[in-house]
């Protein structure tokens, strides 16, 4: 294996966008510091809607193209992120966007929410394998908001990690590798509260006429329950970049902290990335980098050193 940086991130994500809406200032981040960034997306987001005119022709109604559509805008967001190593998992188109909970493509042939959960997981362990990431960030058990697609990614990369550091699992897939910390997607509830209230007062300076709610926001708990922060201000543009690259997907006008999706509601932008830690031990009461306390991996003789 060609020798990777020492500190290596792995994201799980449901469809293309997810990740720059959630984590991109966080993915910057890390990948303008010489971390590795890893993003494996689970399916190609074919049941979306589209938001610009021109594009409708691409909708699973109509040509049913827009899978093929959004890996060019996936890849266009990750080159404004600088994360090189994107992949989906099992290949592109491997599994299909599942639409939302209870429609009938939930069991269409091929539908990541129907897969087999340990087959699915096997195409993960792989990468866990290879690159030998020391923290994955992934949903909560909900999905962040129930879609099932989310759900499953969740579920898929939980079990991944512990089949990664299973011994007898899969030898063909590489030597076991045990994650140090896994993190679920959060967004503190009184944080979000304020966001929203800037929004609505500024709205008339955004082309959108009314503003999303908190509930529609993905993964919020109780302050208490978040027990880390990315500060990505600095990476704000870039992240703005990569939301933009899924044109489909999102609407976000330059510089005003705002987007909507297809329901053309607004919500703030978080330049800031919220988490929870739920396995590993935390390097701090209140984690600034995700990597606190773990150890660097050097690859030239196979095991961890400790991190500069």
């Amino acid at each position: 294996m060609t020798e990777l940086p020492g500190r290596r991130l792995l994201l799980v994500h449901a469809h293309p966008d997810d990740e720059s809406i959630n984590n991109g200032a966080t993915m910057a981040m890390y990948a303008a510091d010489g971390a590795h960034v890893t993003l494996v997306t689970c399916t190609l987001g074919e049941e979306g809607e589209v938001i610009p005119d021109e594009l409708e022709h691409l909708a699973p109604d109509r040509e049913d193209l827009l899978g093929p559509h959004r890996i060019g805008e996936l890849a266009a967001a990750m080159k404004e992120l600088g994360v090189t190593d994107h992949r989906f998992l099992g290949g592109p188109g491997r599994y299909r966007d599942s639409g939302m909970m209870g429609a009938e493509q939930n069991r269409r042939p091929g539908a990541f929410w129907s897969a087999d959960l340990d087959e699915a997981a096997a195409h993960l362990v792989a990468v866990i394998r290879e690159i030998r990431p020391q923290v994955l960030v992934t949903y909560d058990p909900d999905g962040g908001y129930g879609h099932p697609d989310h759900i499953k990614a969740h579920r898929v990369a939980m079990r991944a990690a512990d089949l990664a550091a299973e011994p007898a699992f899969r030898r063909d897939l590489g030597d076991p590798y045990t994650i140090s910390k896994i993190y679920w997607n959060r967004v503190p509830r009184t944080t979000i509260g304020e966001l929203f209230r800037r929004v609505e007062a500024g709205l008339d300076r955004t082309p959108f006429d009314t503003t999303a709610t908190v509930s529609d926001v993905p993964g919020v708990v109780d302050d208490e329950r978040v027990t880390a922060e990315i500060d990505g201000r600095p990476h704000q543009v870039r992240k703005e970049a990569a939301m933009r690259a899924h044109a489909t997907q999102v609407s976000i006008p330059e510089g005003l902290g705002v987007f909507a999706l297809s329901n053309g509601l607004a919500q703030p932008m978080l330049p800031i990335e919220y988490y929870e830690l739920v396995r590993g031990e935390p390097g701090s009461a209140y984690e600034k980098d995700l990597f606190e306390g773990v150890q660097g991996i050097d690859d030239s003789n196979g095991i961890q050193g400790a991190r500069a």
